[in-house]
């Protein structure tokens, strides 16, 4: 990512990879190797983080495979370079490299031989211009694309409470600020990419991916809950008085193991 873009730490994307791979869409897996022509495979994972997309995807895959990993983040490449995913699904090798680059600044041939390009958690950090210019990176390559885990907006806490929807607004605003990178498309971006993908000819199937999280998830629970507070906050300065209460509320009902959440994501295929 560009200059201003948040930081993702290791022990975020450490704490949420189990309920990334529960909540993303297996069917989408399904169309894909439908799709995909027999290997070996060149996949590109885009901000791929610690790698957690590659160790989630590649035991699903048949066929020999060659993972490019980029992200601007050189610590969090290291971490992927050493938890390498694989074995394929049929036992086939799966070999990783790495390479430190800004995705938002693709050009003609960065992607040259992929078979596959894929990105988790992304499209919801980005601007119109900068997810133009992805998409017309991944275009230019006219193979099989998927993006997983794409912020929609829609939470629900149970019980209720009655500060939900003011905080839940509030994040969404935050999702949507403007940065100097400009305004980011927050949960606009999956209709934005699909819509995209669609005038350039693409067959795009969408699918949700929530997260579902309880009681065996209470650490990503307290964390994602501090965060999406902070974050509206934040947006909303306003709201700091009453959202105290409601944070230390909400703490004590998860800690405790009596909040319910579900965070709205989705998961696109695109299919030339």
């Amino acid at each position: 990512m560009t200059a201003e873009a948040i930081r993702v730490s290791p022990g975020w994307l450490d704490l949420r990879e189990r309920a990334d791979a529960a909540a993303r869409a297996r069917e989408l897996v399904g169309h894909l190797r439908r799709r995909l022509p027999s290997g070996p495979h060149v996949i590109y994972d885009l901000a791929c983080g610690s790698g957690a997309m590659g160790r989630w995807l590649a035991p699903l895959l048949p066929g020999p495979q060659r993972w490019i990993l980029h992200d601007r983040d050189a610590d969090l490449l290291a971490l992927a370079a050493a938890d390498v995913p694989g074995p394929a699904a049929d036992g086939a090798a799966v070999a990783v490299e790495t390479r430190l680059s800004d995705i938002t600044r693709l050009a003609r041939g960065d992607l040259a031989g992929a078979t596959l390009i894929t990105a988790s958690a992304l499209l919801d950090l980005l601007t119109a211009d900068e997810l133009t210019t992805i998409i017309q990176a991944c275009a230019a390559v006219g193979c099989p694309v998927l993006f997983t885990l794409s912020v929609t907006g829609r939470v629900q806490l149970a019980p209720a409470d009655q500060l939900d929807s003011r905080v839940a607004a509030a994040f969404n605003a935050h999702q949507r600020r403007m940065t100097p990178r400009g305004r980011l498309l927050g949960p606009d971006a999956v209709e934005a990419a699909v819509d995209s993908f669609c005038e350039l000819g693409t067959e795009v199937i969408v699918r949700p991916s929530p997260w579902r999280l309880g009681a065996a998830a209470t650490d990503l629970v307290v964390e994602w809950l501090t965060g999406w507070v902070g974050a509206a906050c934040e947006q909303e300065p306003r709201l700091a008085a009453d959202a105290d209460l409601y944070r230390r509320r909400r703490l004590m009902q998860a800690e405790t193991g009596r909040l319910a959440v579900t965070v709205g994501h989705a998961d696109l295929l695109v299919l030339p």
